[in-house]
């Protein structure tokens, strides 16, 4: 496409519907009604096991017992149907596994949704003869990537389809995304899909919460005793509405708070269904304690404290408010978030800082103190709920928040800040130097100067192993949660190639290791590569699909393609391009105010030899273009010269950089 000819498509989408760019990368289906891909591996005497493959007339048969691992070529989730069309005997049954990760393909049972044992098969009673058997709504699988089909007895079976009906993002258009990204890196690209495809098998239809039914029993068939196996049930309604975001699709198919301050932001400049997001904040603020506390997790999880999640709740409503720009909605809640604020700040000391004293966070261990994590989220919160007092004309209270912000600027670099680490500690206690609080201090603007950041995310990137970056907070540990924020932190310190590299490393390997999904993000693993995490004793219930792992879409977004709102929908925004060592980005993402969007070419020399960006009519914003003179021209002929690579008071439009 001419250069001209993109600004001119821009400008017209800013005002229209448009079919959906680089379609090719999304990996959500074109239907809700798929067969498997590929035979994956046989066990027994089976003949022509591919004819499930295909929609076709043609037959698979088992003969005794057998079975045949089916792949989808990529984590999905849904509910199974067979069509059986010849069984001998009345008391035939047939099976069915599931595991997301190749480490579990069993014909005895399915990878795991509980803290010990695996998960017991779907058994189809397929005796009354010929038909289609179809899974109950509660025995939906929320994620898997390979199914085997099981002949347990001795009996002959034939079969001339295996079909899932898809349910994931339920009130999505599965292709219909309204954020894009685009750059020289095929890699990069990939990731950003990747993030946001696990966010669409992440949104749940709120009837089929995790029931949490951790119950074990032996199951038997044809006198042949199973392995024990444990009852799993998706059908506990989460959340009021028709779709809903939760922290994992296999599992826990749960609300959780933590989770959202990654998802959010991702799923905003992707799918934009943030519909889902409102349904599961809501979700949480209605089981907010007389107190102020809000809930570690959503129901049924049991009733725990946690100082660091009841924030994540706040920041997930500001985020939400940020990027919908639903003013009635904030309005209605923002009682509960100052009562909730004042719950936090209940726990300052005389140090300036909060006492942690509840140990339940994100599964790291040794949460308490002076804690630098705790402490550099509420923060982050503080300084939300001053931006929101302004939104809203209720300053009542700024006035005290940003004394007790500064207080905890200065406190937590006094006390805890290690200069010859160049690392915050995680409280005046020991000298762990955990990966969550020093990447949060960036994020919330904590640190004094920019050559601190730059110093943490030296002394960051310097204890990467070849997994990626560790979160030695929680052991031997690789979490990509916490990575997502050192992601942001590498950005906000202006270093986006070490933010490429992490990317590359960390996701990168999440992403192409053959016992991935090879299509969404798992939540954790070992720092030596091996799909344990250390906070579970039992590896099989590790979810390869979850939320809080997609950090990279966002960061891609917001930081490399430099599409940032300041205001809400984006009435306000940033743009600061930090493509690094990308020579060609393209990105744009849509809010109710109409489309972010830009597409950028650097020469050789490290230069933009191109540069166009878009905002919606009727919004203003700043520009920030390291390294770049000239000038900034509009499609409406105004003209903005750069003053050290910087211009404010930009109208949206269409805006051009030239002379170079």
């Amino acid at each position: 496409m001419l250069w001209s000819s993109w600004i001119l498509t821009q400008a017209l989408l800013a005002t229209a519907s448009y079919a959906v760019p680089f379609e090719e990368y999304i990996l959500a289906p074109h239907s809700r009604t798929l067969a498997p891909s590929s035979v994956y591996q046989v066990n027994g005497t089976v003949d022509n096991a591919d004819a499930l493959t295909t929609f076709s007339t043609e037959q698979t048969t088992l003969h005794g017992r057998s079975s045949v691992t089916y792949d989808f070529g990529r984590n999905i989730a849904g509910i199974v149907s067979l069509d059986v069309t010849a069984v001998p005997s009345q008391a035939a049954l047939v099976g069915v596994t599931f595991t997301e990760s190749s480490l579990w393909i069993s014909s005895e049972a399915c990878d795991a949704t509980s803290d010990a044992g695996l998960d017991s098969p779907l058994w189809f009673s397929v005796g009354d003869g010929p038909g289609t058997y179809t899974a109950e709504k509660k025995h939906l699988r929320g994620a898997f990537r390979y199914i085997t089909l099981v002949n347990n007895s001795t009996d002959t079976v034939s079969l001339n389809s295996l079909s899932i009906n898809y349910t994931a993002a339920p009130a999505q258009d599965l292709r219909g995304y309204k954020g894009y990204f685009h750059s020289n890196d095929e890699l990069i690209n990939r990731i950003w899909y990747a993030g946001a495809y696990t966010l669409q098998i992440c949104t749940i239809d709120p009837t089929t919460g995790d029931s949490l039914v951790w119950l074990s029993e032996i199951t038997s068939a044809d006198n042949i005793t199973l392995p024990q196996t444990d009852s799993w049930w998706n059908n506990y309604t989460i959340t009021n509405g028709s779709s809903t975001l939760v922290d994992g699709a296999k599992r826990d198919r749960l609300v959780w708070p933590g989770d959202m301050s990654i998802a959010i932001e991702s799923a905003a400049v992707s799918t934009a269904d943030l519909e889902s997001v409102r349904t599961a904040l809501e979700s949480l603020f209605v089981l907010q304690k007389a107190d102020g506390r809000l809930p570690y997790a959503g129901r049924p999880f049991s009733d725990l404290v946690s100082f660091t999640y009841h924030l994540h709740s706040l920041v997930g409503a500001a985020s939400y408010y940020q990027y919908t720009g639903d003013r009635s909605w904030i309005t209605r809640y923002w009682g509960q978030y100052k009562k909730g604020l004042q719950w936090a700040l209940s726990s300052l000391d005389n140090t300036g800082l909060a006492n942690i004293t509840a140990k339940s966070d994100w599964l790291r261990f040794g949460m308490g103190g002076h804690n630098i994590e705790a402490n550099a989220i509420l923060y982050y919160v503080l300084n939300d709920a001053i931006s929101l007092a302004s939104s809203l004309n209720d300053r009542s209270s700024v006035g005290n928040w940003s004394s007790i912000a500064s207080g905890i600027k200065v406190a937590a670099n006094a006390r805890l800040w290690d200069s010859q680490n160049s690392l915050y500690k995680d409280n005046e206690t020991t000298t762990l130097h955990p990966q969550d609080g020093n990447a949060w201090a960036i994020k919330a603007n904590l640190t004094l100067s920019s050559k601190q950041s730059d110093e943490i995310s030296s002394a960051l990137a310097a204890r990467w192993g070849p997994y990626g970056a560790p979160a030695p907070e929680a052991g031997a540990t690789v979490s990509p949660f916490i990575g997502g924020f050192e992601l942001q932190a590498h950005y906000l310190a202006n270093q986006p190639d070490r933010a490429l590299d992490l990317l590359r490393l960390q996701w990168g390997f999440m992403l192409d290791d053959p016992r991935m999904t090879n299509s969404t993000f798992i939540e954790g693993y070992s720092t030596d590569g091996s799909l344990a995490y250390a906070p579970y004793r039992n590896t099989p219930r590790v979810s390869h699909a979850h939320g809080w792992s997609t950090g990279p879409t966002s960061a891609l977004t917001y930081y490399t393609a430099g599409l940032r709102l300041t205001g809400p929908a984006g009435s306000t925004w940033l743009f600061k391009p930090q493509p690094g060592s990308l020579t060609q980005v393209e990105a744009g993402f849509e809010t109710r105010l109409g489309l972010f969007a830009t597409r950028f070419q650097k020469s050789a020399g490290g230069g933009f030899e191109q540069l166009t960006f878009t905002a919606p009519n009727g919004t203003s914003g700043s520009v920030e273009i390291d390294g770049s003179t000239g000038r900034l021209v509009s499609s409406r002929g105004q003209a903005v010269r750069l003053v050290n690579g910087k211009a404010r008071g930009l109208q949206g439009g269409t805006w051009t950089l030239e002379g170079f």
